[in-house]
């Protein structure tokens, strides 16, 4: 037999109700803005957002300016066409990556000065393939400079542009190319700074093919010129940054152009030849003081 609730009972009833309902909203709410958290795969379009923000590095194009290809260089100017563009990306990937290291000048002499300096030495190398059938292209090097678009701080660094033919850094005199088959490793400096020296690759190679001879020249006289223009950044950038300045704006760059470099020997010698491994060895370089 049921009994009529008192009064009071009846207030409580509604009290405990209105609780509970209130919580269950409260889960609801809760529910809801989980719901709308976003999960870990969203935060790649986030990255990008962040990434975005110390800017973009933008050069000039090259293919636009570029005469008829003869058809015995189109691989080659090809390849190298290629190359300026992973150079694109690989420093817009630096800039990214080293965000808020050095001091006001550390984009420009960590990464476009040595984006600059990639370049001029692809650059050269499509010149020179195309001018050993036809007329070799001048002016070229003035497109090596690339700038540093953001709300911002970095400057064009090729303050001084280069015209004419390609530059000793592609194509290597008799002297420059005895000095590296001699196991010359850098030029040496008296300066307290010290002085970058780089593993010997001239004397590490295999038999070199007759084919193969003159690419394989070259790129040892770019190793050479690459030795130095760190050994000069080396002498003119003394004071700037913090303690991994060293490292990361001239010891870091100089590393990924020879590994490039010593790469463009391996695969000259392996065309006709069994390609040597294990070059990528000697890549990286090191301060002696």
């Amino acid at each position: 037999m049921s009994r009529a609730l008192p009064k009071y009972n009846k207030r409580r009833v509604a009290l405990i109700g209105g609780a509970a309902a209130v919580a269950l909203s409260g889960a609801v709410i809760a529910g809801s803005a989980l719901a709308g958290t976003p999960d870990k795969s969203s935060g790649t379009s986030n990255a990008r957002t962040l990434a975005a923000s110390p800017g973009t590095i933008t050069c000039p194009d090259v293919a636009s300016k570029l005469p008829a290809i003869p058809a015995s260089a189109q691989a080659e100017v090809t390849r190298n066409l290629t190359l300026l563009q992973t150079q694109i990306q690989e420093a817009n990937k630096r800039l990214v990556d080293t965000v808020g290291q050095g001091g006001p000048n550390f984009v420009n002499n960590a990464i476009l000065g040595p984006l600059k300096d990639k370049r001029v030495a692809t650059i050269n190398r499509i010149a020179t393939a195309i001018g050993r059938t036809a007329a070799k292209p001048t002016g070229l090097d003035s497109l090596a400079p690339c700038t540093l678009n953001a709300s911002g701080t970095a400057t064009n660094t090729g303050g001084g542009t280069a015209t004419g033919t390609a530059s000793a850094a592609a194509t290597p005199s008799t002297a420059a190319t005895q000095q590296q088959s001699t196991g010359s490793t850098g030029t040496t400096s008296s300066s307290a700074v010290g002085t970058i020296t780089c593993p010997d690759v001239a004397s590490q190679l295999p038999a070199i093919p007759a084919s193969a001879q003159a690419e394989v020249d070259r790129n040892l006289t770019l190793l050479q010129t690459q030795i130095q223009e760190a050994n000069n950044r080396l002498q003119t950038t003394v004071g700037q940054g913090g303690p991994n300045f060293v490292q990361n704006a001239i010891l870091g760059p100089l590393a990924d152009k020879r590994k490039s470099t010593i790469d463009r020997i391996a695969i000259a010698i392996g065309r006709t030849s069994t390609k040597p491994t294990g070059l990528d060895s000697l890549a990286a370089c090191t301060l002696t003081k």
